[in-house]
């Protein structure tokens, strides 16, 4: 029987993104905007408030209660991912999503593995889930990437993705 309730909790996770709008998953293009001569090259400068920053910013993203003009800010490549944002929005098991980030780890001064859990109504539906996020325009954002990543959990085609 926890089997049958995990598979309808991914289920239900997978929907979240799940929309015929999702065009231009692509992470190609993406533009990362740092200096390179004030970060260390395994990390930013200042890894603390990286940390905090993608923290902060994953859970907004995330968070259903977050106008899509601000979640657009959050996502790499967001004005043209403004489609898909907006389905994202609508959608009704996305009322009751959030995410929770459990660890950071940085790969080059403008990127970061993330390793977040996927809640839907505050239960996990995917723990220990794993994304990225990159620096783009002096803030962190959730990748395309992991975006992306989620909508082919479910099996799905979506072209650019």
């Amino acid at each position: 029987m926890v089997l049958g309730r995990r598979a309808a909790t991914l289920a239900a996770a997978a929907t979240l993104l799940l929309t015929p709008a999702l065009v231009g998953c692509s992470d190609s293009g993406s533009s990362t905007g740092t200096s390179a001569t004030t970060a260390q090259a395994s990390g930013p400068a200042d890894p603390v408030a990286a940390k905090a920053q993608i923290a902060k910013n994953w859970t907004a993203f995330f968070d259903p209660k977050t106008p899509p003009t601000e979640r657009i800010k959050l996502l790499e490549n967001g004005e043209k991912m403004a489609p898909v944002l907006g389905a994202f929005a609508a959608d009704k098991t996305a009322g009751m999503a959030s995410a929770k980030v459990t660890a950071i780890a940085f790969t080059s001064p403008t990127g970061a593995d993330v390793t977040y859990d996927l809640l839907v109504g505050g239960s996990p539906a995917l723990p220990g889930a794993k994304g990225t996020s990159v620096l783009q325009n002096n803030t962190w954002k959730v990748s395309v990437k992991t975006l992306c990543g989620l909508v082919q959990l479910s099996g799905a085609q979506v072209p650019g993705c």
